[in-house]
């Protein structure tokens, strides 16, 4: 299987080859490494590692732990194959050679993109603002499903989306999340990584709410008033 080992760590020369040869040892075969982030001497890498089914991932928690300097910010189970900014415009793409169903498909392709469990197109009542005070979120019982992606639960958990800006949100069970708003019509995309079993996700990273921002305000502005149409069904249909 796929996981995602999110690790921070000293940015010198050395400790990121002992990460991966620690990796290696374990028994991960490692297929991606992006650089999330580099700071004050820090960096935070993404590991993308093909990981054998039967392995204990206590063996590779241990074996990272032991290394001087380095956390391990998260392990979690990727869908699908590791994928980067380049996948962006082939996605916006499809989008655009297929707008009437531009949302579904960006929806769908959420949890791919950014290592998550599944991903929804919400909606928030337009006067969310002038029912709550524009301080405060509408809450996540106001916001309703237009589109769920394969594996959203029946009915999905959805975190507090409003104010409407993008962000990264964790909830009181571990659930990860990232909404960005498509900045009409009252819809938010929300992607999601689920805490299971002996697995847990890291939250989203700026540089994850980042992308998902900016692929959110380019398909909004390719699917134009055709976003204003879109209706949320009242039984979200999940798998």
């Amino acid at each position: 299987m796929l996981l995602r080992v999110r690790v921070t760590l000293p940015d010198r020369p050395g400790t990121l080859g002992q990460v991966a040869r620690t990796l290696g040892v374990s028994g991960a075969d490692i297929v991606q490494v992006v650089v999330l982030e580099r700071l004050g001497g820090r960096a935070v890498d993404d590991f993308t590692v093909v990981w054998p089914g039967a392995a204990r991932v206590e063996r590779l928690l241990a074996g990272l732990a032991a290394i001087p300097g380095v956390r391990v910010d998260g392990v979690w189970r990727a869908i699908g194959a590791p994928t980067t900014t380049g996948q962006d415009a082939e996605l916006l793409a499809q989008v655009a050679g297929n707008p009437a169903d531009g949302l579904a498909t960006l929806v769908d392709a959420g949890p791919g993109l950014l290592a998550a469990d599944w991903a929804v197109a919400a909606v928030v009542p337009l006067d969310w603002a002038s029912r709550t005070g524009a301080g405060s979120g509408a809450g996540s019982g106001d916001a309703t499903v237009a589109h769920a992606s394969w594996r959203t639960p029946v009915p999905p958990a959805l975190p507090e989306v409003t104010p409407l800006r993008a962000r990264a949100l964790t909830s009181a069970d571990g659930t990860h999340y990232a909404v960005a708003p498509f900045g009409r019509a009252g819809l938010v995309l929300v992607v999601a990584r689920d805490q299971t079993g002996m697995l847990n996700p890291a939250a989203f990273h700026s540089t994850e709410v980042d992308r998902l921002a900016q692929l959110v305000r380019a398909s909004a502005v390719i699917l134009g008033d055709r976003l204003d149409l879109v209706d949320a069904p009242p039984v979200v249909a999940g798998g």
